[in-house]
Formats: C-alpha cells, structure tokens, sequence
C-alpha cells in the first residue's frame, strides 16, 4: 500500500474528531481494497497502516471497524484483520436480498419522492454521464452508487434507505468488479436513464422492471469474475511445463 498521510506534519490532522477522521482513513482504504491494492486475504497492521498514514491507532482501529461493518474487512482476535474475500454463493445470496430492497425503494420512490428529489437523481446521473469517457473508473462507480443511495432515500423510508446503504456496502467490491467492464457501464447509462424516466412519469411497474434487469446483469457480471478467477487460479497452480512435473519415483 502506497504511503498516504492524513496529517501536515503538525499534527492538525488529529484535531478532527475521530468519526470523522476515521471514516476519511476508511474511504482511503476502502478504494484501495476496491482497486486490488489490498487484495482479498491481505493483512490489515493497524499500527503499521496508522504509521503509514500519519495517524493515531485510534482512529485507524475506528475505520477498520467501518469496513468490517461494511463486510470489506474480516476482524479476528488477536490477529490483524485481512481483506474479505466472500465466496459467489455469499455474494449472490447479498444480491437477491438487496434486489428486493431496490425494487421497494423504487416503488416507494415513485409514491413519495419530490420533484427535488427525482432532479437530483437525474443530476447525478448527468454527472455520471459527462464524466464517463474522461473518469477513472473507480470515480465512476462512486457515482453510480450514489445514483442507488439517492433512489432509496427518496423512499422517504428511512429504515429502509438505512437497511439498502448496508446490503449495498456488503456489495462494494463485488459491484466494482462487474462495473468495470466497459460493456457493462454502457448498459448502466441506458438503463439508469430508463429508471429515471419512470420515476418522473411515476411509473411503478417501469422503474421496479428496470431495478430488476439491472441487478440480474449485475449476477451475470459478477459469475463470470468468479469463473474467470478459478481459471486464472487453475492455470496459475498448472505446471508450466515438463519440468515443472513431479518426478516419478526410481524403481
């Protein structure tokens, strides 16, 4: 992990609370999990990371403990915390439960959101628009999962929005994974728009059809990463060649 400090040499940094401080700590490590700096079963020192980022252990232990929340992290006694690595039939089973949080949200959405509340689900989704050629793709993804936040809070349900915001975070990494394939952003752009065409028509059975479709790509996408994973794994643990073969026993 690249050197990142939090703090100018004075020690301002530490002046923040530690909320926030901790959550900034947390989005930093967040986007390198997100991005494979830290790789699925890589150790987390909260000492050496605190040292690495100029920071107090306190608030570094505080961040971990967001993304272990966030099913990012894996906590483990008296042992530092490694990078999660879920298996497809956790992901998946993640998926069918947040399907159904979108789908409500959406048809709450329609009922209860404000023309406020539409135009900033489509300004974000502007801004998702006139960034896509030119962002980085982890940018990009942010965006898009604010797109998701937005949708659910304009449920107006707040236990809702609250139980979305933590199925969605579990689904940060493997939701990245499938955004970043071109293909697949291409069809979030359509389909993004086809939701917000049926929320400002207050469109039920449009917008809960487009949540839909767009969580079941969403499976596809993230099966074909855990098939192309095995197989990268499969070749990589395949003798390269003859040489690599064991050798048969001299009778």
């Amino acid at each position: 992990m690249k050197n990142k400090t939090f703090s100018n040499g004075g020690g301002e940094a530490e002046t923040m609370t530690d909320n926030s401080l901790a959550e900034k700590i947390a989005t930093s490590l967040r986007r390198d999990i997100l991005r494979g700096a830290l790789a699925p079963g890589a150790q987390i020192k909260e000492r050496d990371s605190a040292q690495e980022m100029g920071v107090s252990r306190t608030p570094m232990r505080e961040a971990i403990r967001i993304l272990a929340k966030e099913g990012l992290v894996m906590l483990r006694a008296s042992r530092s915390p490694v990078v999660a690595d879920p298996s497809l039939k956790e992901v998946t089973d993640a998926i069918v439960v947040l399907s159904a949080l979108e789908t409500l949200s959406g048809k709450l959405a329609c009922r209860n959101a404000t023309d406020q509340d539409i135009a900033n689900i489509r300004g974000i989704h502007e801004h998702f628009v006139k960034a896509y050629d030119h962002s980085d793709t982890l940018d990009l993804f942010e965006i898009d999962m604010s797109f998701h936040l937005a949708i659910a809070s304009a449920s107006h349900n707040t236990s809702l929005a609250d139980t979305h915001r933590s199925y969605l975070e579990r689904l940060w990494r493997a939701r990245f994974l499938s955004a970043r394939r071109r293909r697949a952003r291409d069809r979030v752009l359509k389909q993004h728009g086809e939701i917000i065409a049926g929320l400002e028509a207050r469109d039920v059975i449009r917008v809960t059809g487009e949540i839909e479709r767009h969580l079941e790509h969403l499976v596809l996408n993230i099966e074909t990463y855990f098939e192309e994973r095995a197989a990268e794994d499969a070749s990589e643990a395949a003798p390269k060649d003859k040489h690599d073969q064991p050798r048969k026993e001299e009778k």
